[in-house]
C-alpha cells in the first residue's frame, strides 16, 4: 500500500502528462453520467418480491419496457469510457512514476476489465425479458424466468461486479499515491470506500454509484494538481 502522507507540492508534470491528466477527468466524468443514468433505467424493472401479476403487468405491451432497453444500450457506452479512463489514468502514472510497482499496475487493469465484464453480463440478464419484449416477436417469457434472470443480474452485478469495482479503487489508489496525486485525505477516503465495496452485500443500486462518483472525485483532484505543465513532483515512497 501507498504512503499516504501528502507531497506536500502542486505535481510538476510534462506536457504529455498533463494532457492524460485533462483527458482522464472527462472521461470520468463520461462515464459516471452514462453509469448513472443507465442504472436508473435498467433498475425500472420488477424486483423480486414483485408478484406475478406486476409482473405481467409491467411487462405487458404498452411501452413500460423501453426505458430498460434504453439504459441496456447505455451499457456498452459506460463501460467502454471506464476503459478509456483507466487507461489515461495508466499512462498518466507512468509519466509521473515510471518505477511504479508492477503488482498494482497489473491488478488494476485485470479488476478494471473484469468489471466491465461483470456489468455488461449482469445488465443483460437482468433486462433481457424487457429486450424481449421490444424487440422480440416470440412470446413473453414468464414471472418465474424473469425471476431467475433477474437473479442471475443482481448476483453477477451485486456479488462479482462490485467487489471487482473495490479491487479497481484500491488498485488504483495505490498507483496515484505512488504518482504523488492524491491527498492524504483522498487516499484514505478511497481505501475505505475499497474496502466497503469489498465487503458490502447490500443489492442496493447506489452501491454502483460509488465506483462513478469516485472517480469524478478523483478526476477533479488529478486535475487540479496535474492538469497543466509544472514542476514534476517526486513520487512518495512505499511504506
Amino acid at each position: 500500500m501507498a504512503d499516504l502522507r501528502d507531497a506536500g507540492t502542486r505535481p510538476v508534470v510534462s506536457a504529455e502528462a498533463a494532457k492524460y491528466a485533462r483527458l482522464s477527468g472527462v472521461l470520468a466524468v463520461v462515464f459516471a453520467v452514462l453509469m448513472s443514468l443507465a442504472l436508473i433505467l435498467v433498475n425500472r424493472s420488477p424486483g423480486f418480491a414483485a408478484s406475478d401479476q406486476s409482473y405481467d403487468a409491467f411487462y405487458a405491451p404498452g411501452g413500460k419496457t423501453v426505458l430498460i432497453t434504453v439504459g441496456l444500450y447505455l451499457i456498452p457506452f459506460a463501460g467502454i469510457a471506464f476503459l478509456w479512463h483507466m487507461i489515461t489514468v495508466r499512462l498518466l502514472v507512468r509519466e509521473l512514476a515510471p518505477d511504479v510497482p508492477k503488482m498494482p499496475m497489473s491488478l488494476q487493469v485485470l479488476a478494471g476489465g473484469l468489471f466491465v465484464a461483470l456489468l455488461w453480463v449482469g445488465t443483460a440478464a437482468a433486462g433481457a425479458v424487457a429486450l424481449v419484449v421490444d424487440i422480440g416477436t416470440g412470446p413473453v417469457p414468464g414471472p418465474d424466468v424473469g425471476r431467475a434472470l433477474s437473479g442471475i443480474g443482481y448476483a453477477v452485478v451485486f456479488v462479482y461486479a462490485v467487489r471487482a469495482a473495490g479491487m479497481y479503487v484500491m488498485t488504483t489508489t495505490t498507483l496515484l499515491m505512488k504518482a504523488a496525486l492524491l491527498p492524504r485525505w483522498l487516499g484514505l477516503l478511497s481505501y475505505v470506500l475499497a474496502l466497503a465495496m469489498l465487503i458490502a452485500t447490500t443489492f442496493n443500486p447506489a452501491v454502483l454509484l460509488v465506483l462513478p462518483g469516485w472517480a469524478v472525485l478523483v478526476g477533479v483532484i488529478v486535475l487540479v494538481r496535474a492538469g497543466r505543465p509544472g514542476a514534476r513532483a517526486i513520487p512518495e515512497a512505499a511504506s
